[in-house]
């Protein structure tokens, strides 16, 4: 088994820091392992803006999470406990600093711009961009420590296996490969019917 290998898993956490890419990744894999996949935002964010309570936070996360297929793109230290009983693979994706926020400024820019409805209906705004409460200045708040995060679950045995993704290109890879296996699973499950 290569290091890009899901294994069989069913159970995904795509972990990264803010504007890393864990949504789209995510939607990818569902589309090509067919395994159900959870956007965490819309089960934590009500229209508006509004947070949903920590508490029914953990009520959505566990009903999931005892479920023997699925595939979450972020985990809150709210409910990481309650995903990391459970998960099989997590990938991580633990790019740069620069990059990642990078990403993160286009994607914001983009969304102020054409204010396409995101997690339930709610839509990115231009004068939310500057607030405190902004996604930019979240990404300097939690980068360190979700970092710091990736690389002692890389280190812990105890932990779910972790595919550490470093780099875009080292992305793109892990997705050509699943893309490959998807096809070779077709191909197969065809000459099977």
């Amino acid at each position: 088994m290569s290091g890009f290998d899901l294994g069989g898993a069913t159970r995904i956490l795509v972990y990264g820091v803010t504007g890393s890419g864990k949504t789209t990744m995510a939607a990818e894999i569902q589309r090509l392992t067919g395994l159900p996949w959870k956007e965490v935002d819309s089960l934590t964010w009500d229209p508006g803006w509004v947070e949903v309570p920590p508490e029914e936070q953990r009520r959505r996360i566990a009903e999931i999470c005892a479920g023997e297929q699925w595939i979450l793109d972020s985990a809150y230290a709210k409910w990481l406990d309650i995903a990391l009983e459970r998960v099989e693979v997590i990938i991580a994706l633990d790019y740069p600093r620069w990059f990642s926020f990078g990403r993160l400024v286009k994607r914001s820019i983009v969304r102020a711009i054409d204010r396409k409805p995101i997690c339930n209906g709610n839509v990115e705004e231009w004068r939310g961009m500057f607030s405190r409460k902004s996604i930019l200045v979240w990404h300097f708040k939690s980068f360190k420590s979700k970092r710091a995060r990736i690389e002692r679950w890389s280190n812990d045995p105890t932990v779910a296996r972790v595919i550490r993704l470093k780099s875009a290109q080292a992305a793109n890879r892990f997705m050509s490969q699943l893309a490959e296996e998807a096809a070779l699973r077709a191909v197969v499950a065809a000459a099977e019917s």
